[in-house]
């Protein structure tokens, strides 16, 4: 089954599980974009009642933890050299991961620290990478798992918001339109949210350095 035939069938089949499942496949290290899932997710709910929206993010939310604790464990269990090597082999760039995103996820994780787990879920091409250097760092897993969700919890609820403005706004009869629509403003989105995060994390540093 090819992605073009993969992403069909998850259009046609959403549910709980599905969102659940293919959110936390999109949260780990296998290349999988999330609007695909939330965006049509939500969509659906408003449109035929199937499923509710808020519970859409719930699962979705609860499926980038699984995800994200896969690449955490990982990272913790096989430390750097077992990691940069998957990264330079031919299996981690077919995942998409190169060394490059490995070590710009690390280098983001040593400046931010904790909160990095947080604002690099609304980052694109940070996102799926950022539990790595968490795992690497032996992140407390409570801190982990409370930042990943309350990141993950943002941008799907984000992404659901948009399934919602769809449903709302446009005449889009099918899930895959919705996926097409949702695709073309979610990343504008996401630099949007990374503009923000630089501003806000800016803001911290200068407050910690002015108390000194």
């Amino acid at each position: 089954m090819d992605s073009a035939e993969l992403f069909r069938w998850v259009l046609e089949n959403l549910n709980y599980w599905v969102v659940t499942v293919f959110m936390a496949i999109e949260s780990s290290f296998i290349p999988f974009p999330s609007e695909v899932v939330v965006p049509p997710a939500a969509w659906k709910a408003m449109a035929d009642d199937s499923m509710n929206i808020f519970m859409v993010v719930v699962f979705a939310t609860i499926g980038a933890d699984l995800g994200a604790l896969v690449n955490y464990y990982l990272a913790r269990w096989l430390g750097r050299p077992i990691v940069y090597k998957f990264a330079d082999s031919r299996l981690g760039h077919m995942c998409l991961i190169d060394r490059a995103k490995v070590e710009h996820a690390e280098m983001y994780f040593r400046q931010h620290g904790a909160a990095s787990t947080f604002f690099g879920r609304l980052i694109p091409a940070v996102r799926q990478l950022i539990s790595i250097p968490a795992g690497l760092a032996g992140m407390r897993l409570d801190h982990f798992l409370l930042y990943t969700t309350l990141g993950a919890g943002v941008w799907n609820s984000i992404l659901a918001m948009l399934g919602y403005l769809i449903y709302r706004f446009t005449d889009l009869k099918t899930t895959a339109d919705v996926y097409e629509r949702a695709t073309q403003y979610s990343h504008e989105i996401g630099y949007v949210l990374l503009g923000l995060a630089v501003v806000v994390i800016g803001v911290l540093v200068y407050k910690g350095l002015k108390k000194k």
